[in-house]
């Protein structure tokens, strides 16, 4: 007996589904479970590891694929991988309330993990513990954002908290080493980026270690880089700058 199956259709199974309205129809793509958060995060670079087809579909649960007019008049090109990237990156992911709550908690907790990683109490140079940031996440309601990055929200968390805690980046040790020639020119470009100075030691170069914000650093790098034409350099001694114990309130 053959069965009648319609050259639109194509049956998926295990999928998680990303959907996106455009120009008044519908569209979604299929992926692999947990690989949709993977790909935006930037930890999954390979397409094919995150998309099950590269078909676009109208609905993926019946196996209805988009018709290849609707494409074009939505996204202007019919060129599929193309047009499943910008689903991905836009599109809404479709899961279930329980998975979307055990996803939300996951990310809560990486975002105070990473908060921790980067900061100290300004004060003690100690670190917080994560339970502690976590704690403090939930006193300003800090809500996840499921379509960020971690990374990005961490830094967000810590724009937030400290207006409620004694909180910033842990500060990197930088030594930096200036030819004699601009070593005062340059250094006084570079004092607005260095939060503190440890040693000042000036021979036929000028030789600094600094402790420097690390959102500073790639400013500062550049700034030795181009003035310097190469004769400079710079090397991270370490990449926080933190007392041993943690923080506690």
């Amino acid at each position: 007996m053959s069965i009648f199956t319609p050259t639109n259709q194509i049956r998926l199974t295990n999928v998680a589904v990303v959907r996106m309205k455009k120009g008044g129809k519908r569209f979604e793509i299929a992926c692999y479970k947990n690989k949709v958060m993977s790909w935006r995060s930037g930890a999954e670079k390979d397409l094919d590891e995150v998309l099950q087809t590269h078909s676009v579909f109208v609905n993926v649960s019946k196996g209805q694929v988009a018709k290849k007019d609707d494409l074009t008049k939505a996204f202007g090109t019919d060129d599929l991988t193309e047009i499943c990237k910008q689903i991905l990156a836009k599109g809404e992911l479709q899961v279930s309330d329980k998975e979307r709550q055990t996803q939300l908690e996951t990310m809560f907790r990486d975002i105070a993990t990473i908060v921790a990683e980067k900061c100290v109490n300004p004060e003690t140079k100690r670190p917080y513990t994560v339970s502690l940031i976590e704690r403090a996440m939930k006193d300003i309601h800090y809500s996840v954002k499921p379509n960020k990055s971690t990374k990005q929200q961490a830094l967000e968390v810590i724009r937030q908290l400290k207006e409620s805690m004694e909180i910033q980046r842990a500060h990197m040790r930088l030594r930096l080493v200036l030819p004699a020639k601009e070593a005062k020119r340059l250094k006084e470009k570079l004092k607005p980026l260095l939060q503190v100075v440890e040693s000042e030691d000036f021979d036929e170069e000028l030789e600094m270690v600094c402790l420097v914000d690390p959102g500073c650093f790639r400013e500062i790098d550049e700034l030795i880089r181009c003035e310097t034409k190469g004769r400079g350099s710079l090397e991270v001694l370490s990449l926080k700058d933190v007392e041993e114990g943690d923080e506690k309130l």
